[in-house]
């Protein structure tokens, strides 16, 4: 809140010219083309929500094994010829995926599986070239407000690490001889974590891009801290559901039990530590894995109770209504993860699944900013 004046002092010493330089200082140093990179924020966010989408459709189809070789550049043309596609036939014979689970392929079903990680790759791509656009193209024009510089670049940055943690993750199995079939867990929750922190920050300076940074200083003033803190939490409490869902694909856990709200019958599944050392069983045990997801859904759905009965305290509507939103996604997506376990999580469930996820991070991070940078209701919607 702001400070009290002395009522001594002379509030009206300003000329109508002064007061307005005044206010220009604090935008005047901000200046830059706001609502066009607003504007291109806004396709990036689609395209990394279409990314989070394709990317579990990828993993869904078992197809992200299909492409053995990272090429950033020369990847991005996929077989030209049958000679090319026989290549690239021949080179996923030569892993464990292949030899192991797929021997009755033929080239026809080879290729629909190569489609699917060749278009995830190349909308990688796709989703670097307009951030380099955009970003090159706003710097050169020096159209980039003040102080958003390392902000944009950060975001170029992350991209370019989700490219080499992509190959970190398909390289875990591309592999000959050593019976493994699949990515390695852990390095798929890292790999769809990192997406969502890149989600979390385009979001994030779409809603600052939305207001003037005097508005902004304004709004920080009536910022509601406790229920900031409690969003915030509420938001790491959902980042991690979100890497122990992807501890769940990676091994197929979702399939091992399709009961509910008990685990083959059992409050605690069989044999949750059968496997040696003991650190392995949360990372490569179904039962165990798919019983972490369900516990830690159950707390994140009590805490957001919590969080949003706190926000039904505030004096401001939109936070209220933001508040009211990411509650009720937290519910359709209570609904369709027992819908995924219950049908043993076929594609069409499990993917929307993944994309009500997505909506729940998206409508938490909108409720925290307006609990950081509230918007002024009239005394009418404060009482």
């Amino acid at each position: 809140m702001s400070q009290k004046r002395s009522i001594f002092e002379d509030v009206s010493n300003e000329s109508p010219k002064e007061a307005a330089k005044a206010v220009g200082v604090i935008d005047g140093g901000t200046k830059g083309a706001r609502r066009g990179i607003r504007v291109w924020l806004m396709v990036l966010f689609a395209l990394v929500m279409a990314m989070i989408v394709v990317g579990g459709l990828t993993r869904l189809t078992d197809s992200g094994l299909s492409i053995t070789e990272w090429r950033p550049v020369t990847g991005a043309l996929p077989p030209m010829s049958e000679i090319e596609w026989q290549s690239e036939f021949d080179k996923y014979k030569q892993i464990d995926q292949w030899e192991i689970e797929n021997q009755w392929m033929t080239l026809a079903d080879f290729k629909t599986i190569y489609w699917w990680e060749w278009g995830h790759r190349q909308l990688g791509r796709v989703i670097g070239l307009v951030w380099a656009l955009g970003f090159f193209g706003f710097l050169v024009a020096r159209q980039i407000p003040t102080g958003w510089t390392g902000r944009l670049l950060l975001i170029g940055a992350l991209g370019g690490a989700q490219g080499a943690v992509g190959w970190w993750m398909v390289a875990s199995g591309v592999t000959s001889g050593q019976g493994v079939t699949t990515v390695a867990s852990y390095r798929l929750a890292t790999h769809l974590g990192l997406a969502f922190i890149i989600m979390g920050f385009i979001g994030w300076y779409i809603l600052m891009m939305g207001r003037s940074e005097r508005d902004l200083m304004q709004a920080r003033r009536g910022k509601e801290a406790k229920l900031f803190g409690l969003s915030t939490g509420l938001l790491h409490m959902s980042f991690v559901q979100i890497l122990l869902g992807a501890l769940v694909a990676g091994i197929d856990a979702g399939r091992s039990y399709t009961d509910w709200p008990l685990m083959g019958g059992q409050v605690i599944p069989p044999d949750p530590m059968m496997l040696e050392p003991a650190w392995r069983n949360f990372f490569e045990n179904p039962g165990l894995v798919q019983f972490v997801h369900r516990i830690w859904g159950y707390l994140l759905v009590i805490f957001a109770v919590v969080v949003w009965r706190r926000a039904q305290g505030s004096a401001h509507s939109a936070t209220r209504f933001a508040f009211n939103a990411a509650i009720a996604a937290i519910a359709v997506q209570i609904a369709v993860g027992i819908a995924t376990v219950v049908y043993a999580a076929p594609v069409h469930i499990a993917i929307v699944h993944q994309g009500v996820a997505i909506a729940v991070w998206a409508l938490i991070l909108r409720a925290r900013f307006l609990s950081h940078y509230p918007i002024a209701s009239s005394v009418r919607d404060a009482t």
